[in-house]
């Protein structure tokens, strides 16, 4: 199993527009990708302008297809210009799960 981990922080004021576009995401991912096995958000409950996400594939092919996705096209040019910093992400191969 691929996984990746994702820390994204919005500019103050827009935590409403960052949240809306992840989970359009989630949307697509949940209609149209049957390989991608897990795809959670999480938003900070102490900063609200922190979000996490944590995805699950299949294999790489799957990871591949995600990260060529229009969807995260999109989600990509609505972020862009409010994220507060750097997207920080991890890619990795699941060791363990419950």
């Amino acid at each position: 199993m691929k996984t990746i981990s994702a820390i994204l922080r919005a500019r103050s004021g827009a935590e409403d527009t960052l949240r809306a576009a992840l989970l359009d995401v989630a949307a697509h991912v949940a209609a149209n990708e049957p390989d991608t096995v897990g795809f959670f958000v999480s938003q900070d409950e102490g900063d609200p302008t922190r979000f996490t996400t944590y995805e699950r594939f299949a294999d790489a092919a799957a990871m591949d297809r995600h990260n060529g996705s229009e969807a995260v096209a999109r989600f990509f040019a609505t972020a862009q210009p409010i994220l507060d910093g750097e997207v920080i992400l991890v890619t990795a191969d699941e060791i363990s799960a419950r």
